[in-house]
């Protein structure tokens, strides 16, 4: 099979498209005949070796952890799934014709492969920052560098459990952010005041890490009201940075809830071929995403 992969931590152009033996389904998984594979900013980080203290990898190592397809091989002791059923989930090296997932669901009805793709991790970080910070329905949250997928979940996740948010982005975003229910604006200079004129902010999520964490802090008047999922020096402040996962199963069923209910719905802004791996990682890396990207296989 065709697998994306890289033999030594570094930029973009040490991935390569290579031939590789399949992987088979152990105890607990399923194998699928990938469709399209979601591209997360933790693809590249994990390239880049930013997790070896935390998290080592042994090299060479395939890329990716979200994937739709169609089960092809079942492991041991599974359950409630058949060969040819459509499945999104969680997995690794899911840049690559055939994948193991330990976790999965059936896709909705009338959800395409390219976009089931790219649900699984924005929807568990969602669920795990919005539940992590403590906001609640009646109350407001501030969304640095909402128009990614992440923060596309959390905005609708949010509206659906009564919570108002308020969302920043690049100018060409703001519609956008506004169609997913959030109050919108620029971030740039002056954007902690023009947040102020939205209203009182209880709450704040950073996902861009773009060194927006002191005003977050000023703004809802206590660290502790603050999650970071993209800038390490989050501790140094007194803020939470979330990095660890939660219950991958969990998430993917209230995905499928809301998405069959009409109440979640991320677009794919661009997909890429498997060759086209690295520009993929160029493009996640310089943000200003509306929605996901997919590699498409």
């Amino acid at each position: 099979m065709k697998k994306v992969s890289f033999a030594e931590f570094g930029g973009p152009d040490v991935l390569q498209l290579l031939d590789a033996e399949e992987p088979h389904a152990g105890p607990g998984q399923v194998r699928v005949a990938v469709r399209a594979a979601g591209v997360n900013p933790v693809d590249w980080r994990i390239r880049e070796g930013q997790f070896q203290q935390a998290d080592p990898i042994e090299l060479p190592a395939g890329v990716g952890i979200d994937a739709s397809g169609v089960v092809d091989e079942i492991g041991e002791g599974v359950e409630g799934v058949e060969v040819g059923d459509h499945v999104f989930g969680e997995g690794s090296s899911t840049y690559a014709e055939f994948a193991v997932l330990s976790a999965w669901a059936r896709m909705p009805e009338g959800l395409r492969f390219e976009e089931a793709a790219g649900y699984p991790a924005v929807v568990e970080t969602a669920l795990r920052i919005i539940g992590e910070v403590g906001v609640q329905s009646g109350q407001t949250l501030l969304v640095s560098g909402a128009s990614g997928g992440v923060g596309s979940a959390v905005l609708q996740i949010a509206r659906e459990r009564g919570i108002t948010v308020i969302g920043t982005a690049g100018a060409a975003n703001q519609d956008y952010l506004r169609s997913l229910g959030a109050l919108a604006t620029t971030y740039g200079e002056g954007w902690a005041e023009r947040v102020r004129e939205l209203g009182h902010v209880h709450a704040a999520l950073d996902l861009a890490g773009s060194g927006v964490l002191d005003e977050l802090v000023e703004l809802t008047g206590d660290p502790q009201k603050v999650v970071s999922i993209g800038d390490f020096g989050a501790l140094e402040r007194g803020v939470r940075f979330s990095g660890v996962a939660g219950s991958m199963p969990d998430a993917l069923a209230e995905a499928v809830d809301l998405i069959s209910r009409g109440k979640l719905h991320i677009p794919v802004e661009k997909s890429y071929t498997l060759a086209d791996a690295a520009a993929a990682h160029i493009d996640s890396h310089a943000g200003h995403t509306r929605g996901r990207r997919v590699v498409i296989v």
